[in-house]
């Protein structure tokens, strides 16, 4: 058995999840990495398949989840994060933020690892205060299109803490603001990967509502620093880890035709339903507590970003709903 500390990264495929996967490599960890491939992406974790301190089980957490040895954390990254995908699968987002939390605190306990769950800016719904404190406790529907999601991660941190509460468990929450970078999938709808895809493929720019809503974004490397601060801290209740550097939608969209160059017009569509006015995070507990803030400008983070999608075959840049997700719905 290896001397090495092992983590187990749910959702290690994603977006996210990989990016985790390659931190913790080199960190000096060995890393499992566990997916269902609804929507990660065996080639973002391609090139780690040779590494010796690197697994990959294709495994759907909302099943039981068993890992043979030692296991010293558990992050637990697995969830449908986008719109087009938690809309399309609501039962599996649901189950994965249900059934799939409670096996990995159950196995966190068995294993006396240290977990941390990864929640979402999107706990505080449609916020009614600016910018977003841990503290509040947000504006959501239930019922509404996106509840699937903001109740699966709500239920989320209440299980988390019940287990920390109850058993003694060692948790970590995280709610992370809206993050990009290389790895994100081109169609999946959010924001920043829609503007540039349409940017690439020669399309006008769609600004839902008339692009007053806000967002902040941060870039993954800062995200992933972000993260790797707060499970290596003594800190238990949720933190907010994003960029409080705030832009409209119709500003962001601007920023896209300057930046990739297009000459595409913007046009608008109507806002969907519960779609968030405004998204800053308080960050004052990260910088206080972890010591972190964001370091990469979203001008640098947008043009390694761009660079990336740029390089990517013309049949991903044309792809519009690649996964099968009807197998999993269930």
């Amino acid at each position: 058995m290896s001397a090495k500390k092992r983590v187990l990264i749910t959702g290690g495929a994603g977006f996210l999840g990989s990016h985790l996967c390659d931190r913790f490599i080199k960190e000096g960890f060995h890393v499992i990495a566990m997916d269902n491939l609804i929507t990660g992406d065996l080639r973002n974790i391609e090139h780690l398949f040779k590494h010796p301190d690197f697994e990959f089980y294709h495994h759907d957490v909302s099943t039981f989840v068993h890992v043979p040895g030692e296991l010293h954390y558990i992050l637990h990254f697995a969830s449908p994060a986008s719109p087009i995908d938690y809309l399309k699968i609501p039962i599996q987002t649901l189950k994965v933020g249900s059934l799939g939390i409670h096996n990995l605190l159950g196995l966190a306990r068995v294993k006396r690892a240290r977990i941390l769950i990864a929640s979402t800016s999107e706990v505080y719904g449609d916020p009614l205060v600016h910018p977003q404190p841990e503290e509040y406790y947000g504006n959501v529907n239930p019922v509404g299109p996106r509840g699937v999601y903001d109740e699966a991660k709500r239920f989320q941190e209440a299980m988390t803490m019940a287990y920390h509460t109850y058993h003694n468990l060692d948790t970590r929450i995280v709610r992370i603001f809206n993050t990009y970078g290389p790895r994100m999938r081109l169609n999946d709808g959010r924001v920043l990967p829609a503007f540039i895809g349409q940017a690439l493929r020669g399309e006008d720019l769609t600004v839902f509502g008339d692009g007053s809503q806000t967002r902040s974004f941060c870039y993954v490397d800062d995200e992933v620093d972000g993260i790797y601060r707060l499970l290596m801290s003594d800190y238990h209740l949720p933190m907010n880890i994003g960029n409080p550097d705030e832009i409209t939608i119709m500003e962001f969209a601007q920023e896209i035709i300057k930046l990739t160059g297009t000459s595409q017009k913007i046009i608008t569509q109507p806002l969907p339903k519960d779609d968030p006015k405004q998204r800053q995070p308080d960050i004052t507990k990260a910088k206080a507590i972890l010591g972190w803030e964001p370091n990469v400008s979203r001008a640098e983070g947008l043009k390694i970003t761009y660079e990336y999608f740029k390089s990517l075959p013309r049949e991903i840049l044309f792809e519009r709903d690649y996964k099968n997700f009807e197998k999993y719905i269930r």
